[in-house]
């Protein structure tokens, strides 16, 4: 089955990827990643499109990239996915992967973008305990660092770090372990598919804050730079 994944860059696509490889049913065609237009980075994680590009290189699957405005609403945004999804629908895709995991309002989102097509979107990490997906993350060798923490949620130290098990046991016990409330979100520089993994140096710590709902909310971000060997 014609399929495409949503490559966030971090370690639950990854997971996502690594189930999809490892079933006959479905043929992973194309990874798709949304990117800031002016800062030439991955939405929300603020990742480099040249450390995007080093994962797909390494990944070795077909990808699109959807360029972003800086600013638009959220009708703005499901316009242009809504179109790219629409293109992928008539190039006859039948699947289109999302690494989801309990956020039942996103769910819902996504199952209305894709009700009037033929492509059927599908979360292989919904509703599994995420205390047990990060272990399988960590235990397949997927390796994630942090490079973004809701300022709110979690200390700037975590930045930086490796997804291992030190980092659960550092973790306070009100945080989802996968961060799937938006805790903290992460960059995948290895997994068992990578070809080889992606070189980088840890950057400068910047803090940014966003208005949603009249309500400002702060990240703290690590800028990852692309290293060559």
């Amino acid at each position: 089955m014609k399929t495409y994944l949503n490559w966030s860059s971090g370690k639950d696509s990854a997971l996502a990827l690594h189930y999809l490889l490892n079933q006959d049913k479905y043929s992973t065609e194309l990874l798709l990643t949304t990117v800031n237009r002016k800062d030439n980075r991955v939405n929300a994680h603020g990742i480099r499109t040249s450390l995007l590009q080093e994962q797909f290189k390494n990944i070795q699957i077909p990808f699109q990239i959807v360029e972003l405005p800086e600013k638009l609403t959220h009708e703005e945004y499901s316009k242009i996915m809504e179109q790219k999804y629409k293109q992928l629908n008539d190039k006859g895709f039948e699947y289109a992967v999302f690494g989801d995991i309990f956020l039942e309002d996103i769910h819902n989102y996504r199952e209305q973008q894709f009700s009037h097509l033929r492509t059927k979107p599908i979360f292989p990490l919904w509703k599994k305990d995420t205390n047990y997906l990060i272990y399988e993350i960590i235990d397949l060798g997927i390796k994630a660092i942090v490079v973004c923490v809701n300022a709110s949620k979690l200390d700037k130290s975590f930045l930086g770090r490796v997804i291992d098990k030190g980092f659960l046991k550092d973790l306070p016990k009100n945080i989802d372990p996968c961060g799937e409330n938006g805790e903290y979100h992460t960059f995948c520089f290895d997994a068992p598919f990578f070809k080889n993994p992606v070189n980088f140096s840890a950057g400068e710590i910047v803090f940014r804050e966003y208005s949603h709902d009249e309500t400002k909310i702060g990240f703290w971000f690590c800028d990852l730079l692309e290293e060559t060997t």
